[in-house]
């Protein structure tokens, strides 16, 4: 029982960290979109990319975030949170911001613990469609 109830916690803390992320952004958008351009303006990555992932990841993190409170399609949700976490550790590498890495590989380790425990799941909307 108390492994699920360390689940739920996880899972909480790692949901709401994508959401709190994504919520901040969604209502600065543009803002936010020219604040990363520039932060990779000195990169090899070109604006083509980096202007559509800027709109793209505040959505995707919010998404991510509420799949995994809500624990509603949470492997889903999870893999989700990790592709994100992924995809900005490499902008994280490229643009040499050493400090923001620690952050980002601590979300990824939040994400693949609860995706090697996701039986412990069982608070979490999943179970309930599954009745």
């Amino acid at each position: 029982m108390d492994k699920n109830w360390a689940y739920l916690l996880c899972r909480l803390a790692i949901g709401l960290s994508f959401f709190g992320h994504g919520l901040v952004r969604l209502p600065k958008l543009t803002g936010f979109s020219n604040w990363m351009v520039d932060q990779f303006s000195k990169s090899f990555l070109p604006d083509a990319l980096v202007v559509p992932f800027s709109y793209i990841l505040p959505i995707a993190e919010f998404i991510a975030g509420v799949l995994i409170i809500w624990g509603l399609f949470t492997r889903q949700g999870l893999l989700l949170a990790g592709l994100i976490s992924l995809t900005l550790i490499f902008g994280t590498t490229v643009i040499e911001n050493w400090d923001a890495l620690p952050s980002q590989l601590i979300h990824v380790a939040f994400v693949a613990v609860l995706l090697a425990h996701l039986p412990y799941n069982t608070y979490a909307v999943d179970k309930i469609i599954k009745k």
